[in-house]
């Protein structure tokens, strides 16, 4: 087996500055534009390790009296992690600092990277070394894996629904507090691609908003152009057709068309063609996601891809000694 080392980028101070670029780019008609394409891994080296070792410390990995008990400190064992499911991988690294971290002279090798389908049965990694480490980092490295992982198949599997049409899932906000950079990543690894990455990336007025001023759309679009850095995007939530026409009057860049039926969806698309993005939210199924996409709207949003995502069932196996 040969080393392997996870392809660890540091992140400059500024970095969210060039992230935002890829999130939401300052031409309307590219809002949202972070794809799979754009694959790399979001934390610096020491930041991963520093995640790694406190879900280590969490779990008392240096106590572990139940391996202290049974194995033998010398004791070198393979063994690899295995899909127990169909899925996409995410969060190699995070399993391989676990048991680095662990045991520094362990040796892994990746056989399936980060946006890699796999079925089940499939080997995703393997591990030799110390058996302690192995054992005391292995609910560690897989809680991360699997996790990461259940949200790229997720998001594969809304991608796979809309092949063939012109429309981009896209993930939300509605991340873990403090791991959004991470679940964003994950949903790009299942092939989506990530709305604006937080509140500062781009104009966003919803409900609340026009309630607070009188719903008064003209002068929502007016205050955010004069408040922004030239270039900003404005997207406005709708949901009538008359919202969009007053969205589309005062110069939206995009129109998020909230809950809104097939029928209204394809008139807003007709509306919006040429003028401003389109974006569907709201009643996203697996089992509605296709029809919405086939109304011709431009992006699809998601809350449930890093919410809702259950993990990806899998598994460290020992070989037999």
């Amino acid at each position: 087996m040969s080393s392997y080392h996870p392809p660890l980028r540091p992140t400059p101070a500024n970095a969210w500055e060039a992230v935002r670029a890829h999130v939401i780019p300052a031409h309307p008609s590219a809002i949202g534009a972070m794809s799979s394409r754009d694959l790399a891994f979001p934390l610096a080296a020491d930041a991963l390790q520093a995640l790694v070792r406190a879900a280590l410390d969490e779990d008392q990995a240096q106590h572990d009296v139940s391996t202290l008990a049974t194995v033998q400190e010398e004791l070198k064992v393979r063994g690899a992690i295995m899909a127990r499911r169909d899925g996409v991988i995410a969060g190699a690294a995070f399993a391989e600092a676990a048991f680095r971290l662990l045991d520094p002279n362990v040796v892994v090798r990746i056989d399936a990277a980060d946006g890699t389908a796999v079925s089940a049965g499939s080997i995703v990694m393997h591990v030799s070394g110390h058996a302690r480490a192995l054992l005391s980092a292995e609910r560690v490295a897989l809680n991360f894996m699997q996790h990461l992982s259940g949200i790229a198949t997720l998001t594969a599997a809304f991608v796979k629904q809309i092949n063939g049409t012109s429309a981009n899932i896209l993930d939300t906000r509605k991340t873990l507090p403090g791991w959004r950079a991470l679940q964003k990543y994950a949903v790009r690894a299942g092939g989506g691609v990530n709305h604006r990455m937080n509140l500062g990336d781009a104009v966003l007025i919803k409900d609340n908003h026009l309630a607070a001023i009188n719903g008064n759309v003209a002068a929502a679009v007016a205050r955010a152009r004069a408040l922004t850095a030239a270039g900003t995007p404005i997207q406005i939530e709708c949901d009538t057709l008359e919202q969009v026409a007053l969205a589309l009057a005062a110069g939206a860049d995009s129109i998020l068309l909230d809950n809104m039926s097939l029928v209204q969806l394809r008139d807003a698309v007709v509306r919006c063609r040429g003028r401003a993005i389109t974006e569907a939210s709201g009643g996203v199924s697996l089992d509605t996601v296709r029809s919405i996409a086939e109304t011709g709207v431009d992006r699809i949003s998601i809350g449930a891809l890093t919410h809702s995502a259950p993990a990806l069932d899998l598994a460290l196996d020992f070989e037999d000694l």
